[in-house]
C-alpha cells in the first residue's frame, strides 16, 4: 500500500487597499513532504510554455480570427483528475482522493494532461468543421 499523506487546512486574510479585512480564505492543503519518489510518484513536472507554442497558438488564433485573452486559473489544480491511488488522512478518516489537492506532487502532470486533451479536441474539432 501506498503512504498516507497528511493534508492540513491554510487560512488567509483578503484585504483590500486600505488594509480592511474582506473575506477569509480556507484551503486545504497536502503535505507533499511525505511523498516519496518512485513509491507514491514518478516524476515531479512543471509545465513550461515554449515560445514556438506560443507562437503556434497566436498564429492559429490569427488564421482563425479567435479573440484571446489572458487569464490566469487559481484553482487549476485542483481541476486534474487523479488516475493514481493516492490517500490522504485528514484528522481521524483516511479518503482516497480522486481530484488533485494543492501540494501533491502528481498535480501539475495531471492539470497538464487534462487541458491538453481539451486543446487537441478543440484542434481536431476546428480541422474538421474546416474540411
Amino acid at each position: 500500500m501506498e503512504n498516507i499523506i497528511g493534508c492540513e487546512w491554510v487560512f488567509r486574510n483578503k484585504m483590500d487597499e486600505s488594509g480592511v479585512i474582506t473575506r477569509n480564505k480556507a484551503k486545504l492543503v497536502a503535505k507533499c513532504y511525505n511523498q516519496e519518489e518512485g513509491i507514491d510518484y514518478g516524476e515531479t513536472f512543471a509545465p513550461v510554455a515554449r515560445l514556438e507554442a506560443v507562437r503556434l497558438l497566436l498564429a492559429f488564433a490569427c488564421m482563425s480570427a479567435f479573440k484571446l485573452f489572458q487569464m490566469d486559473v487559481k484553482c487549476a489544480f485542483l481541476n486534474g483528475i487523479i488516475n493514481d491511488e493516492v490517500y490522504v488522512q485528514h484528522p481521524n478518516h483516511v479518503y482516497t482522493l480522486k481530484k488533485a489537492l494543492y501540494g501533491l506532487k502528481q498535480a501539475p502532470r495531471q492539470w497538464y494532461e487534462r487541458l491538453s486533451k481539451l486543446y487537441m479536441f478543440i484542434i481536431c474539432f476546428w480541422l474538421h468543421k474546416t474540411k
